[in-house]
């Protein structure tokens, strides 16, 4: 089958790397110069397989009056004339109960364990070269009732199978002394041996080149904007596009945030919106220094992973619309907590920063499958987690097509 794929990020192309297999000639679709340039280009670099949970959760009640009024909670909100922005606030506490945490949870977990088992089922993938590392997760907590918390939590993960290991203070420090900077308010924290990291964007690329060089090579088609669909009943007949018309037997929405807005010239009206956050990367200047174990600081909300030779450290999840401006106060705080927590690990100074946008649904679950046009499928709203479930939402698609 003739499938085209609108969108470049990880996505869009774990997608078409997942139809490619499946035997289907492929053609990606972006606006963009080249792959992952979006939100796939700077994230957090986890590939966080046992920690799922959504934003939507029942502490979000307990938390909102600091969450409207803290200019330093790590989630924020800017109320602005989009009445979209409301409505999508109100599906999303409305989601924020136990049941429904726990049907995501569930179901992103199924998602990123499926991901995990096609990364290292997949010699070729695994050979390429996006500074992948099989660090583990430590979530380290400065609480002791936030420990408690995430030790229960923990402990009935284990019983269900997720290795997720419970450490205390001197044992967080023996895993990852660079954590040393930290050890005055560290209580304990939770280790996710299987966890992983990796560059989002270089695995972009990388899956581009895997399909360029397959024996059916994949299209790929770049500085192209989609601007319409043209319809034939229930079927698409063709895009409309900056290149000209481009025709498929089947078409892949997997835009991220574009495409709700494409999405609303075939009245499908997608719960997407743009959660901000942010990014730096800064070169390691001292390797001893720098951590090797991807860490994530439950009290601070921030994320660190070692790229090769550079350090990632990313934070922030702001409901503040879609500009991708660099708020420096979010940054500036950001850079602090670098300096503080991993002094002279890396050259925070000189940081490269970065904004991105993730598409997330009010209930943190991704919309994958089927449309009410015959020959339209969806892959949309992934959240803070599209790199971890990428591959398994790729597949899961690949197998909606054929009818598994």
């Amino acid at each position: 089958m003739r499938i085209i794929v609108i969108g470049a990020g990880i996505i869009g192309l774990a997608t078409a790397w997942r139809l490619q297999k499946a035997g289907h000639a492929v053609t990606v679709i972006d606006e963009a110069s080249g792959s992952g340039h979006g939100t796939s280009y700077a994230n957090g670099a986890q590939l966080s397989y046992s920690y799922v949970a959504p934003l939507a959760d029942p502490s979000v009640w307990k938390q909102l009056p600091k969450l409207l009024t803290d200019p330093h909670s790590p989630v924020q909100f800017r109320p602005g004339f989009d009445l979209f922005q409301y409505r999508w606030l109100l599906q999303f506490l409305a989601a924020c109960t136990a049941r429904q945490a726990s049907e995501t949870i569930d179901r992103l977990g199924a998602l990123a364990d499926l991901s995990r088992q096609i990364l290292h089922a997949s010699p070729e993938l695994m050979a390429a070269h996006f500074d992948w590392s099989a660090s583990g997760k430590l979530v380290v907590y400065s609480s002791e009732q936030s420990f408690a918390s995430a030790r229960h939590h923990s402990e009935q993960q284990l019983a269900s199978g997720t290795d997720k290991r419970i450490l205390e203070r001197d044992a967080c420090l023996a895993l990852e002394p660079a954590l040393g900077a930290i050890a005055h308010r560290l209580i304990g924290g939770i280790f996710a041996p299987n966890d992983e990291t990796a560059d989002a964007f270089l695995m972009c690329r990388e899956l581009e080149r895997l399909m360029r060089e397959a024996p059916e090579p994949a299209r790929f088609i770049y500085g192209t904007r989609v601007t319409g669909f043209v319809r034939d009943g229930s079927r698409i007949r063709h895009l409309e596009t900056t290149a000209g018309p481009q025709e498929a037997d089947l078409y892949v929405l997997a835009a991220g945030l574009t495409s709700r807005t494409l999405g609303r010239q075939i009245d499908l009206d997608l719960p997407l919106y743009p959660i901000k956050g942010y990014s730096l990367s800064a070169p390691v200047i001292d390797a001893g220094a720098a951590p090797r174990v991807s860490v994530t600081d439950a009290a601070r909300k921030i994320v660190i992973a070692r790229l090769g030779e550079t350090l990632r450290l990313a934070g922030a999840a702001d409901i503040v619309g879609d500009t991708l401006d660099i708020d420096t106060r979010r940054t500036g705080k950001l850079i602090a907590d670098a300096k503080t927590d991993f002094p002279g690990a890396a050259d925070w100074q000189n940081a490269t920063l970065w904004a991105g946008l993730r598409p997330a649904t009010p209930t943190g679950q991704p919309i994958i499958g089927a449309t009410r046009l015959d020959n339209l499928m969806l892959n949309v709203g992934h959240g803070a987690l599209g790199f971890t479930l990428a591959l398994g939402s790729g597949q899961r698609l690949a197998d909606a097509i054929a009818g598994r």
